[in-house]
């Protein structure tokens, strides 16, 4: 499947405020996470009304793009309106 929302996409949201969300384990985010990300693992998404803002826009990442999609499924299922897939941790390049 094709993700239309780029890097640079992600870059943008977040100079404006945008909630970087990694949906990664708790082992895998104590590892290592892209700066000023929010643990929020997959398990544990339908806690998101407590941790997140739904009045912001969130960006998802996990390791492969997998887990972030189905987050990405159950957030917009949740209300949240403004949700986008980075995919992979790997697609970030906003240093």
């Amino acid at each position: 499947m094709f993700n239309s929302f780029s890097p640079a996409d992600a870059c943008k949201l977040l100079a404006d405020g945008a909630q970087l969300v990694d949906v990664r384990t708790g082992a895998e985010f104590a590892r290592g996470a892209l700066p000023k990300a929010i643990s929020l693992p997959l398990q544990g998404i339908m806690n998101a009304n407590n941790v997140l803002d739904k009045d912001k826009a969130v960006i998802l990442y996990c390791l492969s793009g997998a887990r972030s999609a189905t987050a990405k499924n159950y957030l917009t299922q949740m209300g949240f309106d403004e949700v986008h897939d980075l995919g992979s941790f790997k697609n970030y390049n906003c240093d």
